[in-house]
């Protein structure tokens, strides 16, 4: 039996991965480690508490006395534990560094001492920078533009030296902006269909034709888990879906599909740094014979049936620290631009 350690598994990535293991594995014991901060959601993997091949263990990987009680045993370790929301690494950057980075070191460190057979570091295309033209490589430089994006940019970095130095088996994956079921509403297409059916205004940053490369979760976690397998250590692959969309259309859509009015769709001030367009070369991991099976079309629209049909899950998640957090970042940008519309 393959023993697998998911760190962040109670997050929206690592919870979809875990789901995805189980649906297409056998022989596996999974243990979630997730420190459970307002992103990770224990009711996200509540279907599993109850298998003898499922453990779950509130902690943090900065823990390094926890790691070693932890990692005897484990075969693989796939690091999704993280601090990932790039307003809020705006507003306070401290625990992007901590989680992100020495976090990451930790674990690192940790794996080598127990001889962890592979390290799978899972990592975002933000860490390029923003791109004209053309798409990123894997070789290209390292570019990070937000707190986040230079905290995944040391996380991965730390990865590589590992491997270089230590020969420590890892791999890195890069994906482009993933979209589906539990992912938190801070983020852009579940704060836009929540606040659509609210009846809530929808803060779309500059003029809304910044461009990102989307890809549903369950094909990132299928991609994930192919490297995990199959992927060269020491090597980085991208993974994206090649479906580039521009924000104000995929906020057009969204008020479409849940029957809202699209004057809802608010502009507002830019995000400082805020990357125009991310685009990613997937050629190497294509290689490996992944391809993604769905569409944005598709996906979209069984990630907004998800949120119209679990308004219990995101209702509870949206409550006194998300008021707070999104009072703070939202507040004073709606209240000019409300009081442009009306001028207007």
């Amino acid at each position: 039996m393959k023993r697998i350690l998911v760190t962040g598994g109670a997050g929206f990535i690592g919870s979809n991965f875990v789901r995805f293991l189980y649906r297409k594995k056998r022989n596996v014991h999974i243990t979630v480690l997730d420190k459970l901060t307002y992103a990770g959601n224990i009711s996200n993997i509540a279907d599993f508490m109850d298998r003898k091949d499922f453990n779950f263990i509130r902690g943090d990987i900065c823990n390094g006395s926890l790691l070693d009680r932890i990692l005897p045993g484990i075969d693989i370790i796939y690091n999704f534990a993280a601090e990932t929301h790039v307003d809020r690494s705006i507003l306070k950057a401290n625990s992007f560094v901590r989680t992100d980075v020495m976090g990451t070191y930790t674990l690192l460190q940790r794996a080598l001492k127990h001889h962890t057979t592979r390290f799978v570091q899972i990592s975002t295309d933000e860490v390029y920078g923003s791109v004209k033209r053309g798409s990123f490589r894997e070789d290209d430089p390292l570019k990070p533009n937000s707190p986040y994006s230079a905290s995944k940019s040391g996380a991965d970095l730390l990865a590589r030296a590992f491997y270089r130095t230590y020969r420590l088996p890892v791999v890195i994956t890069r994906s482009s902006n993933n979209y589906g079921p539990y992912q938190h509403p801070e983020k852009f297409i579940p704060l836009f269909i929540t606040n659509a059916v609210e009846g809530k205004p929808l803060p779309l940053y500059g003029d809304g034709k910044n461009v990102r490369d989307w890809i549903y979760v369950e094909d990132n976690c299928s991609a994930i888990e192919l490297v995990g397998r199959k992927g060269n250590v020491g090597e980085v692959y991208n993974i994206g879906a090649g479906e580039e969309r521009m924000n104000i259309e995929i906020a057009s859509l969204i008020v479409d599909m849940v029957g809202a009015d699209r004057s809802l769709i608010t502009f507002i001030s830019d995000r400082p740094g805020h990357d125009r367009r991310y685009s990613l070369d997937t050629r190497k991991i294509r290689r490996l014979g992944w391809r993604p099976s769905v569409t944005f079309e598709e996906g979209i629209a069984k990630t907004v049936r998800w949120y119209l049909k679990n308004s219990g899950w995101w209702k509870a998640v949206r409550g006194g620290s998300f008021k707070r957090y999104y009072r703070e970042l939202y507040s004073e940008r709606l209240a000019r631009a409300i009081e442009r519309k009306a001028k207007s």
